[in-house]
C-alpha cells in the first residue's frame, strides 16, 4: 500500500500510470466499438468481407491515369480513384503555393493599386464556400469554351474545347533508357552543384546562378540523350472522331475546375499566412541588407523570405491538408476522384458501405499524415538551431 502510494506522489511515476490507463481505457472502447459493429452487422445477416474488391466494377471513369475500362475490377477502379485525387491535390498545392507566395507579397507592396487589389481577391476568396467556387469555375469552363468540332486549335497538336484540354500523347519506344540515364545524370549534377555553391558562398561570399545552371543541365542533358539513342519518342495526336476527340493525353473540364478553384481558395489562406511570416521579420533585417546595397527584390529573396519560412511551414502544412480532404468535393462536378469511386458508386455497387467508408477514411488518414510527415521533416531542416 505504502509502495502505491510512493508510486502516485512520484511525478514521473504518476505520469506512466496515467498514461497506462489512457492506453487500456482506449484499447477497451476500440474492442467494444468493433464487437458492437459486428454484432449489428450480424443482427442485419451481413458480414464484413472485402472480397468485392475483386468484381468487374461496371462502370467508366472519365479521367483517369492508368489504363482503365468498365471490366476491370472494384480495386483498380478505387486506384484510379486514388490517383486522381493525389493528381488534383499535387496540382492544387503547387498552384497555391505560387499564387498564394505572390498574393502575399504583393499585399505588403508599395503599389496602392496592386496591394488593394490582392486584398479585395483575398477578402472575397476565402469568405465564399469553396462548393460555391468549384461550381462557379467548372460552369465558366463548360459553357465558355466552344464545342470539340470548333475547339481551339494549337498548332494542329492540342485542342482546347468543353471537354477538356488534349495534348500530344509521348510514345516511348526502344532506346528510351539513354535518355532516362542522362536525366539521372542531370538531376545527382544539379544535387552536387547546389551543395558545391552553398558551400562555397558560405565559405567565399561567392555566387553561382544555380538555379540557371541547373535547369540549363536538366533540360539540356535529357535532349542530348534523346538525340543521341535516335529519337525514341514519337507523339500521339489527338484526332477529331465523331462528337470528341480521341487520342493524346486529355485533361478533362473537371479536372482542370477543380485544380484551379482549390487552388485560387487554398491560395488567400496562404497569401495571408506569407504575410504575416513576412511582417514578424524584424525592420532591422531589412535595413541592414539594404545598408550593404541590396535591391529589395534581392533583400526580399535572401533576407525575409528564408527567415520568414520558418513561420510560415506550420500553418502552410494545414492548408496543405485542407486543400487535400476538401477535393473530395469533386463528386459535385462529376470529376471520378477516391470519393466518387470507391465512396461512391462502388459502395453502391455493392452495398458493402461499412468497408469502402473504412478505406476511404484510411486512405484520406493515410494521405494527411505522409503530407504532416513530410512537411515536419522539412521544418526540422530549416528551423533554427541553437548554440
Amino acid at each position: 500500500m505504502f509502495f502505491i502510494i510512493g508510486l502516485w506522489r512520484n511525478e514521473k511515476s504518476r505520469q506512466i500510470i496515467l498514461q497506462i490507463f489512457v492506453l487500456l481505457f482506449i484499447g477497451w472502447f476500440l474492442s467494444w466499438l468493433a464487437g458492437n459493429v459486428a454484432s449489428n452487422f450480424s443482427a442485419l445477416g451481413k458480414d464484413i468481407s472485402f472480397d468485392f474488391l475483386s468484381i468487374p466494377a461496371g462502370y467508366d471513369i472519365n479521367q483517369y491515369l492508368i489504363e482503365y475500362n468498365s471490366r476491370d475490377t472494384h480495386l483498380r477502379a478505387a486506384i484510379v480513384g486514388l490517383l486522381n485525387t493525389g493528381l488534383v491535390a499535387v496540382l492544387g498545392i503547387i498552384l497555391a503555393t505560387v499564387l498564394g507566395v505572390s498574393v502575399g507579397i504583393i499585399r505588403l507592396s508599395n503599389n496602392w493599386l496592386a496591394s488593394k487589389i490582392a486584398y479585395w481577391y483575398v477578402e472575397f476568396t476565402r469568405n465564399v464556400p469553396i462548393l460555391l467556387q468549384i461550381l462557379l469555375w467548372h460552369g465558366i469552363i463548360i459553357n465558355s469554351l466552344p464545342h470539340p468540332r470548333s475547339a481551339l486549335n494549337i498548332g494542329d497538336v492540342s485542342f482546347l474545347s468543353n471537354r477538356g484540354f488534349y495534348i500530344p500523347k509521348p510514345i516511348l519506344e526502344n532506346g528510351i533508357e539513354l535518355v532516362y540515364l542522362f536525366s539521372v545524370i542531370a538531376i545527382i549534377f544539379a544535387f552536387l552543384f547546389y551543395k558545391f555553391s552553398k558551400k562555397k558562398q558560405e565559405l567565399t561570399g561567392v555566387q553561382y546562378p544555380v538555379l540557371w545552371i541547373n535547369l540549363s543541365a536538366i533540360i539540356i542533358l535529357p535532349i542530348m540523350g534523346y538525340f543521341i539513342s535516335g529519337m525514341p519518342v514519337s507523339l500521339e495526336i489527338p484526332v477529331l472522331k465523331g462528337f470528341n476527340f480521341v487520342g493524346g493525353i486529355h485533361m478533362s473540364p473537371e479536372l482542370s475546375a477543380l485544380t484551379f478553384a482549390l487552388g485560387v481558395y487554398t491560395a488567400a489562406f496562404i497569401s495571408e499566412i506569407v504575410r504575416a511570416g513576412i511582417l514578424a521579420i524584424d525592420k532591422g533585417q531589412k535595413e541592414a541588407a539594404a545598408s550593404i546595397g541590396l535591391k529589395p527584390s534581392k533583400i526580399m529573396k535572401l533576407v525575409v523570405l528564408p527567415q520568414a519560412r520558418r513561420i510560415i511551414i506550420p500553418p502552410l502544412t494545414s492548408q496543405y491538408l485542407n486543400l487535400t480532404k476538401n477535393s473530395s468535393l469533386a463528386i459535385a462536378i462529376g470529376y471520378m476522384d477516391l470519393v466518387a469511386t470507391l465512396g461512391g458508386i462502388s459502395l453502391n455497387q455493392t452495398g458493402r458501405e461499412m468497408e469502402t467508408m473504412v478505406l476511404v477514411m484510411a486512405i484520406y488518414l493515410s494521405i494527411s499524415l505522409s503530407i504532416s510527415a513530410f512537411m515536419n521533416w522539412y521544418n526540422n531542416r530549416v528551423k533554427l538551431v541553437g548554440r
